[in-house]
């Protein structure tokens, strides 16, 4: 009988293969030796939960099932920051992108990609159809689509932790005349409608029926008539329909779409695909579309403007002053300007270009506020770009709570983001919630340790690591699997900063086969 050693090595060996790994090559990816590799796959070596995790990391299949039991963070708090910390790459564009690169018959290498879980998930369902997907460069993915996809072994689980599953709709109505498309999943902010994609997808031909725990989507694609006018000017709706405009030979016009950092992005990769788009930045968009698309072609997404936010807030919150390299300024311009009239100085660097060419980047740093920021005069709310960024809006939680006053917070996108500001409350902010949407915060602050669960949201998750960052003495995060949906080493980098941080590996786990 094979041990459980050897049985997991038989899978290594299995899925390094099914990737198209060498020994060498998977061991370049681990860190590690050829030899190593080989005992590994042949049982004869012991391997961590660590090393398993890093594994299924590189190989985009996980090698074990955690029960009852996930990743904890422990916090001490109370530490300055000090130092420099540089940007990853867009979360939001990451995953565009991944969806995007299904309207190439080429090879599309993206540059730079964070490994975070939401990629991964997207990663899965691509090579649960067929797709090839390899890492290359710790942080580099090359993607290439099969000639025919095959859509019946679309991974469901792996789509219902994800929203961004939705945006497979727009390029895979070129493939197929009748797919369908699991729920998408993601946070639990409350009801996000899919009628705006829907809608708009329409508009082509594209009919989408709500069936127990999936879509069923079938096509007679066809130009639109008329301007696509969006129900609602969102992101990922305006993403899907350049897909779906992409490959509809003859011109669309997309009315109302968004203009946000990661709908930027997915327009210069289109036009590097060939498809002519007129109104970068604006919310008309004109879509030149092509018959085929076959290039091999590579791009690499901005820094992501949420990340900087996140950094901004843990310097502000904790009284502590950083640099931040390489933030897209274009998405973060109203935040400064609203914390510059509460008193926060800053200083920024003249501008750069990022390496997709087109966004604007500059270093910030940030200085101690020493206790003298006072509360915002007007509520702080967000809005569709170019408004405040709705995933921003959560940080500013924790910065008034170091400011002197009342402030109302209100966060309208989401019917229940909010309840999960009221966290905060535990570690000390003085919130009173007003209703589903409104809270008010008082401060400043006098923050204090706890153990808690994460959040369901992102970036209400983060919120809360920030807020134990600075209450002195020990706080516990539990289960960090939201964190690490759209973040990538977000503990270790914020302990590059001074930050104290322990990842606590509960091991209650099951071998996956």
């Amino acid at each position: 009988m094979q041990s459980t050693n050897q049985q997991i090595g038989q899978l290594i060996a299995q899925i390094r293969q099914q990737r198209g790994f060498t020994q060498s090559e998977f061991a370049k990816q681990l860190s590690t030796s050829q030899s190593a590799v080989n005992r590994m796959e042949h049982g004869r070596q012991n391997l961590s939960l660590e090393t398993l995790g890093r594994i299924s990391e590189v190989l985009n299949k996980q090698l074990i099932s955690v029960t009852g039991s996930a990743v904890n963070l422990r916090i001490e708090g109370g530490h300055e920051l000090k130092g420099e910390i540089t940007l990853k790459t867009s979360k939001n564009a990451a995953v565009g992108l991944l969806c995007a690169s299904l309207l190439n018959r080429g090879t599309t290498t993206l540059k730079n990609v964070a490994r975070i879980e939401e990629v991964n998930r997207i990663i899965e369902v691509l090579l649960s159809i067929g797709v090839s997907v390899k890492w290359q460069n710790v942080n580099d993915l090359v993607i290439k689509p099969p000639q025919h996809l095959d859509l019946a072994k679309i991974d469901h689980e792996a789509a219902k932790r994800t929203r961004s599953v939705l945006m497979f709709i727009g390029p895979l109505i070129h493939r197929s005349r009748e797919f369908i498309i699991p729920y998408a999943g993601g946070c639990d902010l409350g009801r996000r409608t899919v009628l705006p994609h829907l809608y708009a997808l329409e508009e082509f031909g594209v009919n989408v029926k709500t069936v127990t725990a999936h879509y069923n989507v079938t096509n007679k694609l066809k130009v639109p008539s008329r301007h696509v006018v969006l129900y609602e000017s969102g992101d990922t709706t305006t993403e899907n329909v350049l897909m779906a405009a992409a490959l509809t030979p003859g011109v669309v016009t997309i009315k109302m779409a968004s203009a946000n950092y990661a709908v930027q992005d997915l327009c210069l990769f289109m036009q590097k695909l060939g498809v002519k788009i007129e109104g970068i930045g604006t919310s008309t968009l004109v879509v030149h579309g092509l018959s085929e698309i076959n290039r091999n072609v590579t791009y690499s997404p901005s820094e992501d403007p949420v990340e900087a936010m996140t950094f901004i807030a843990a310097a502000i919150t904790t009284n502590s002053s950083i640099t931040i390299k390489r933030v897209p300024l274009e998405f973060l311009e109203l935040e400064l300007l609203k914390l510059e009239k509460m008193g926060l100085k800053y200083d920024q660097s003249p501008s750069y270009k990022a390496d997709n060419g087109y966004t604007d980047l500059v270093d910030i740093r940030i200085h101690k506020h020493n206790g003298n920021l006072i509360a915002p005069s007007e509520k702080i709310h967000p809005n569709v770009f170019p408004g405040l960024n709705i995933d921003h809006l959560p940080y500013f939680v924790p910065i008034v709570a170091v400011a002197k006053g009342r402030t109302l917070i209100h966060d309208w996108i989401y019917e229940d983001r909010a309840l999960m500001y009221t966290e905060m409350k535990k570690i000390g902010v003085n919130l009173e919630l007003a209703d589903p949407h409104r809270v008010f915060v008082s401060g400043p602050t006098r923050f204090k340790p706890a153990d808690l669960v994460c959040p369901s949201g992102i970036r209400p998750a983060v919120m809360l690591l920030i807020g134990m960052m600075a209450a002195p003495g020990i706080s516990i995060l539990r289960n960090v699997y939201t964190i690490n949906r759209g973040y990538e080493d977000l503990a270790q980098r914020l302990n590059s900063l001074g930050a104290h941080i322990t990842i606590l590996n509960e091991v209650d786990s099951t071998f996956t086969a």
